[in-house]
């Protein structure tokens, strides 16, 4: 049985950006860690960051 909320109700709703927040922290997380992890696993290559910032390795 569906029951329609008061105004009041509707606005002590709180939505969950905290958990959008943490999801998308998570993600961002991962990819970095999957980077990083195929960099220091490669026999050589080398990586380029903004700054002029250059890392090679053989």
């Amino acid at each position: 049985m569906k029951t329609k909320l008061s105004e009041k109700e509707t606005q002590e709703i709180i939505t969950g950006e905290l958990t959008l927040a943490a999801v998308m922290a998570i993600c961002a997380i991962a990819i970095v860690a999957v980077v990083v992890y195929r960099m220091f696993m490669s026999k050589e290559g080398g990586a380029s960051i903004p700054g002029g910032w250059k890392f090679s390795w053989k």
